[in-house]
């Protein structure tokens, strides 16, 4: 922490170069007040002040100058945290040595920024990969820990929605190959320390809405202060350049002027302490308005792959025999539901002797056949598959079908799950029960987002009964079922239709349209490099149920700004009935009486004024960063509770801290 102040202090007077600071347009004019009196100190004569002035305008300059530092202070404080997670990021891309397979398999080695987009790699157990791509062979555990934090490693296989791999991660098992899909400097990593460095920062549509409600208030009041000195020449009141700059300094919203770009960046870099990458600033303040939420259901509210959850006997065989049989015929299969098969089996204290696989032919499953299994060497034939090809299969052998067997398999799709008929020679032993698993606290986060006053659909390719039992299990509001890519998109356009901001979650390819389309697209890291770009939004940890938290910082974002900007616009109302009868009372002391606060004279009154404005930056910056804490409530309930706290408090706060720093100059 101390080498980002350290940095931000230095940074505060870089930003000093006027290319940076007209990027804000109040403190801008708050440095060309800095020159001009500084040049009515240097020249006071040229200004109509006299000698005695000079430690006055001198004082002045000096605390106009700190002004503009310390606004620069808080947006390089909230870049610095940016910063030091870039830095941290750019440590994880090490030069590597790539071992690149060509069209005739000779394999050769590159270092990885020699990568070409569509160059195959090959790496292996123990090796860092070389840039991000797709697995198009192969299966491994991949420790992500260097892009994510969290040190359990992910599976990632070929084919299907998780397998997508950064470069910078390392291959903890196995070997895969890798197409690479990225080229030199364009990969998420890059985009990652690019985004979170917060140096070229795009506003949003909100900050650039209110920075023009800043600006034209500071044209307002640069206007009122033009007009102010020949109206007080005529009555006889000498006001001087510099007390003119201080008045135009403690009327316009200097305060909310110089932490607008701190309140944006914070804003970034606390989604970003949930391990979500937020692509820009707009994002993260669409998340506060978002009215619908489209989750995609596989990989997003369900683990994506099928898992074994029962063995059930028909045609009076036992559970000991399905399960037998059911793990007999998976031993070969290593697709994600066949190795969960044989881990439930084995939970269940069936084992199988190595005797009985000896010489045993694995029969893979086809989309001809629909079925896979082992055929044994005493002719044993195992096979488990779709209910149709399983009895077609024992028909054909000779064999009945139980009677009990359509009202089992019934039973499964109406619970939105899969059956997979178990098969022995020509005898039907039972059904296993594929269940696609619902992600654990699924109900308790969409009850969470119902408060919110969040409508929540889930999209699916699944038949409308599976759709139905999988939707009310996980608890949304509503659902899609027999989806398309098109349908997705379509049934966000119909909500932006109806005038609402849609947040949709994804990790497929097939995602990647209606991710694009969404206001909010929050792509699992674990998904496709398709998903990943068409998102404004990556999740590193794949948590779909992120999207609350993301949902929370973004109106954190709003109430952040809101509160401020009424904090703002109050303390400047405070400050001009402070400041104005000191100035003019000394002239016409009848207007004394306005004078409530008994400021010592106009000149400390100017003084303590212009501190306070200074002071007060430096010290809602830890609001600024942090953010207002947020609380689910009407637009009504929190307008009031912004002009009771914020609005009531920048009224009182100026009266109190000019009334304090006064005496003290008078004491000086």
């Amino acid at each position: 922490m101390n080498g980002i102040i350290k940095n931000a202090v230095l940074d505060s007077f870089k930003k000093l170069d006027p290319k940076s600071m007209i990027k804000n347009p109040i403190m801008f004019v708050v440095e060309i007040g800095t020159l001009i009196s500084l040049l009515t100190t240097l020249f006071p004569t040229f200004f109509g002040s006299t000698a005695k002035d000079v430690w006055y305008n001198g004082t002045i300059t000096l605390i106009l100058f700190i002004t503009v530092l310390f606004a620069n202070f808080a947006e390089a404080i909230a870049e610095g945290r940016g910063k030091a997670q870039a830095e941290t990021l750019k440590k994880t891309k090490k030069e590597t040595i790539a071992r690149v397979i060509d069209k005739n398999g000779k394999i050769y080695e590159k270092t990885s920024s020699e990568l070409k987009k569509g160059d195959v790699v090959l790496v292996k157990a123990g090796e860092l990969i070389p840039g991000d791509g797709e697995i198009i062979e192969g299966i491994a555990a991949i420790d992500e820990s260097a892009i994510t934090g969290e040190s359990a490693p992910v599976i990632k296989e070929a084919g299907g929605d998780f397998s997508s791999v950064t470069g910078g991660t390392k291959v903890i098992s196995n070997e895969i190959k890798i197409k690479i899909t990225v080229s030199q400097g364009e990969s998420f990593l890059d985009r990652m320390i690019s985004l979170v460095e917060g140096a070229n920062r795009q506003k949003s549509p909100n900050e650039i809405a209110l920075t023009t409600l800043l600006v034209s208030l500071t044209i307002i009041f640069l206007a009122v202060v033009m007009s102010f000195r020949p109206i007080a020449a005529y009555m006889g009141i000498n006001v001087s350049v510099t007390t003119l700059l201080a008045l135009l300094v403690c009327l316009i919203p200097t305060t909310i002027g110089g932490l607008l770009s701190a309140i944006g960046i914070a804003g970034m870099d606390r989604v970003a302490k949930f391990n979500v990458i937020a692509k820009s600033g707009k994002a993260v303040e669409a998340a506060g308005d978002i009215d619908t939420m489209l989750l995609d259901k596989t990989g997003t509210i369900t683990y994506g792959n099928r898992m074994a959850d029962d063995f059930i006997p028909v045609g009076g065989h036992s559970k000991e025999e399905a399960t037998y049989y059911a793990m007999l015929a998976s031993l070969k299969d290593s697709t994600p539901e066949g190795r969960s098969i044989v881990e439930l089996a084995k939970k269940r204290g069936v084992t199988i002797s190595e005797s009985v696989l000896k010489n045993a032919r694995a029969i893979e499953f086809s989309a001809e056949t629909r079925m896979s299994g082992l055929d044994l060497e005493d002719g044993t034939k195992v096979r488990k598959g779709a209910s149709d090809m399983a009895i077609k299969f024992v028909k054909d052998a000779g064999g009945k079908v139980p009677d009990e067997l359509n009202a089992e398999v019934d039973k499964i799709c109406r619970l939105g799950g899969t059956p997979l008929v178990i098969v022995k020679n020509n005898e039907i032993i039972g059904v296993i029960y594929l269940k696609d698993t619902i992600k654990p606290g699924m109900q308790e986060r969409f009850k969470q987002l119902r408060k919110m006053g969040i409508r929540t659909v889930m999209v699916t390719g699944d038949n409308p009964l599976t759709a139905a039992t999988i939707a009310r299990e996980a608890g949304v509001d509503d659902f899609i079922a027999e989806s398309k890519p098109e349908d997705k998109i379509k049934a966000i356009k119909a909500e932006q239709a109806k005038g609402r901001l849609v947040a949709m979650t994804g990790d497929g390819t097939n995602d990647a349209p209606a991710l694009a389309q969404a206001d909010v697209g929050l792509a699992m890291n674990s998904g496709t490099m398709a998903a990943k770009e068409a998102a404004n939004m990556v999740d590193l940890d794949s948590n779909p149920t992120k999207i609350i938290e993301v949902v929370a910082i973004g109106k954190q974002l709003l109430m952040t700004r809101g509160a401020l900007t009424t904090f703002s616009i109050a303390n400047d109302v405070a400050k001009y009935f402070a400041i104005l009868p000191a100035i003019i009372s000394g002239a016409l002391p009848s207007i004394n009486i306005l004078n409530i606060m008994k400021l010592s004279s106009p000149q400390s009154a100017i003084l303590s004024a212009l501190i306070f404005n200074a002071v007060i930056i430096p010290a809602l910056i830890p609001l600024a960063m942090k953010g207002v804490k947020y609380k689910p409530m009407s637009a009504g309930s929190l307008l009031l509770k912004n002009l009771l706290l914020y609005g009531l408090g920048g009224i009182i706060t100026p009266f109190i801290g000019i009334k304090i720093i006064d005496v003290i100059i008078s004491m000086l």
